[in-house]
């Protein structure tokens, strides 16, 4: 049994990609990369942490998912759907599983071409060297791209999923209502991130792989620096922007807070920030696309944005597929969960940013995290 979805889920994902493999004339599927082998499979370990041993899973035009893993995974990949399980002793470099490799795709693919993911976002997990001599041992069979299946499959999320989703950001809002409690002027930035993640761990996350943010005067210089040491002072802004994990989904969103009273401009920022969030919900429908939710929100923010992108898909990954960009055309379907992200220019450098999740659902979008109101939350002075 699946470690958190039942079996029919990750039987139906199998046959939504055989259909596709049959359009796209695929004998095989082939994937090495954590998220879409755990898409296919349910397998969900944080011990892909370690970059020694590569982790392989085949699906057939027919039948169900093969896996061709290292042996120290073989206990937990029978604790899911997957039966056919076919191990080696790995690390073993000189021969690191290709061999094991090649005779499954070499049976399995029955000598149509073999689809991998290769677009933008995806990654080969496994050492390049080891990448050629599988292609060489495979000849005359071939490696093509998916054509971007799997990405277009994870894209849509199943009710399932998308309850995990929102009970991630249900835990992490229960930790940002938190955040006066940990912090306030005085406190070092560092010592709220590690109590921020302690919030999230204690509010019911499973870990917390992802924890940017930032504390400085008026706004903030971006919002991906490790914290520092620095006390927060009087008249800053501090933002918080969280990828939590509930049962290998993600959820990611930030908050801002103003360190004593907000200046006019931190206030009228934070307000117009919630604004164009809203503006770019409201387009949020089946048959919009990506670029249309970048225009709605830039017209609210009144023209460029610093960071770029503007929100992106989300899921088993803090960020996947698409982006909100001025011309990204990805159209949104019910089912898609993903990010508006609006950011807004503060001057001399710095900025504000805001962040929710949603779902596109047939009637049109419904929030998963819960949305912020125009008011800055306030934190007052340690003492």
């Amino acid at each position: 049994m699946s470690l958190t979805l039942p079996p029919v889920e990750f039987q139906a994902r199998v046959a939504r990609a055989q259909a596709r493999m049959a359009a796209l004339d695929l004998g095989a599927l082939l994937v090495t990369s954590e998220p879409d082998l755990r898409y296919f499979s349910g397998f969900l370990t944080r011990f892909w942490e370690s970059p020694t041993r590569p982790w392989f899973l085949i699906v057939p035009a027919s039948g169900n998912p093969v896996a061709v893993i290292p042996g120290i995974g073989q206990a937990l990949m029978q604790r899911t759907w997957i039966t056919d399980i076919r191990c080696w002793p790995s690390p073993r470099p000189a021969d690191d599983g290709i061999t094991l490799l090649t005779d499954a795709l070499t049976e399995l693919a029955q000598g149509g071409r073999i689809g991998m993911p290769m677009g933008p976002g995806t990654h080969l997990r496994m050492p390049l060297a080891d990448y050629g001599a599988l292609q060489s041992a495979l000849a005359p069979l071939l490696i093509v791209s998916d054509e971007g299946l799997v990405q277009d499959l994870r894209a849509v999320k199943s009710e399932a999923e998308i309850a995990l989703i929102r009970t991630a950001c249900t835990i992490a809002g229960r930790a940002f209502d938190r955040v006066p409690q940990i912090a306030a002027a005085g406190v070092p930035l560092d010592q709220v991130f590690r109590d921020f993640q302690r919030l999230c761990l204690e509010e019911g996350a499973d870990w917390v792989p992802y924890l940017a943010g930032a504390s400085d005067a008026g706004g903030y210089a971006d919002v991906i620096s490790p914290a520092t040491s620095l006390p927060l002072q009087a008249g800053d802004v501090l933002m918080l922007d969280t990828g939590l994990v509930h049962e290998g989904y993600f959820c990611d969103f930030d908050r801002n807070y103003s360190v004593g009273k907000p200046s006019h401009e931190v206030r009228d920022a934070h307000a117009r920030l919630i604004e164009a969030t809203a503006a770019g919900f409201e387009t949020a429908r089946p048959g919009a696309a990506a670029a249309d939710l970048y225009a709605a929100m830039s017209a609210v923010l009144g023209g460029g944005t610093a960071p770029g992108r503007l929100g992106h898909g989300l899921g088993m990954q803090l960020t996947e597929g698409f982006s909100v960009l001025p011309d990204d055309l990805s159209v949104l379907r019910p089912g898609m969960v993903l990010t508006l992200e609006p950011c807004i220019d503060m001057g001399d450098g710095k900025i504000m940013v805001h962040e929710e999740n949603l779902v596109i659902r047939e009637t049109g979008p419904e929030w998963l995290s819960p949305p912020a109101g125009p008011e800055i939350p306030v934190l007052e002075d340690a003492s």
